[in-house]
């Protein structure tokens, strides 16, 4: 089968697509034919050797649309299931970005009813990042939550779920965006201004600044590991280390279904064009993911 790789780092020209073995599922862990696959700036990172992996070949690719096609015999699944999933793992052999990729059964959840392969690789990194970062702010309806880069993808996925629960959200974005941020549930909108927020989600890693415009003794949650700033007039510090979650995965497609979360789709590449789809998207300026597609 073809798989996405890289075996040097570098930029998008440091991509290939070579052939290897289809993996088999161990005990607990399905196999999943590609339909879909999103493409996101962690992959970016990994290709650049932002998380190290020197010498090794690293498989790249998170999001997984597909359909089920081995299983343990215990399995809860069945082959032919139309699923998603979170492939963990920032260095790992085989990624997402292949014909075939085998996951943990407790990563997988029924992909959306109604909705195609395409977009529906765009919901689970980026979903889960998004509600468990809220999940680490620990808001209640009555509180305030500024969200950075709210018109990107775990953005705009946090200021929909954060709406969705009750609770006033400013949307921060570049002025072109406002109307678009404001269409996703967003209450108010700024490009910087003002401050005194309940919490920051900061999906636009501004760190130190965004923790300005917190209220003393309240929360910020940054969505990299290891680019949240120190904590400063007791405001709590903390940032997100996403994790495959099937179940919680599972919830965010029924929100899918009941047209609470928008799934956004900034374009198609093959997958023998991964190294196009790369310097596209290092190019920036999108609104939603790249999907490759086998």
């Amino acid at each position: 089968m073809r798989a996405v790789v890289v075996t040097t780092f570098g930029g998008p020209e440091a991509v290939e697509v070579v052939e290897t073995v289809v993996p088999e599922p161990a005990a607990r862990q399905v196999r999943i034919k590609v339909a879909a696959a999103a493409l996101n700036p962690v992959d970016a990172g990994a290709r650049s050797g932002v998380f190290g992996g020197d010498g090794e070949r690293i498989g790249l690719g998170w999001d997984v649309a597909g359909t089920v096609d081995a299983t343990d015999a215990g399995s809860a699944w069945s082959v032919g299931d139309e699923v998603v999933a979170l492939h963990h793992g920032p260095v790992k052999p085989l990624g997402t970005h292949a014909e075939y990729v085998v996951v943990d059964t407790d990563a997988v959840a029924k992909a959306p009813a109604g909705v195609d392969a395409v977009h529906a690789a765009t919901l689970p990194l980026n979903a889960l990042a998004a509600v468990q970062a809220l999940d680490q702010l620990e808001l209640t309806p009555e509180r305030s939550l500024l969200v950075t880069g709210a018109a990107g993808a775990v953005g705009g996925y946090a200021v929909q779920l954060a709406a969705h629960r009750g609770i006033s959200v400013t949307g921060m974005a570049r002025e072109a965006d406002e109307e678009f941020v404001r269409s996703l549930g967003a209450a108010h909108f700024t490009t910087g201004d003002g401050g005194g927020f309940d919490a920051v989600l900061d999906a636009a890693i501004l760190g130190a600044a965004a923790l300005e415009r917190v209220r003393d003794g309240g929360a910020y949650v940054g969505v990299i590991p290891g680019t949240a700033p120190a904590s400063v007039r007791g405001i709590r510090v903390a940032e997100l280390g996403v994790v495959a979650d099937g179940a919680r995965l599972a919830e965010l497609a029924a929100l899918v279904e009941e047209g609470v979360l928008t799934l956004r789709v900034a374009g198609t590449y093959p997958l023998d064009e991964a190294a196009k789809a790369h310097a596209r998207l290092a190019e920036g300026g999108m609104r939603g993911r790249i999907v490759l597609v086998p």
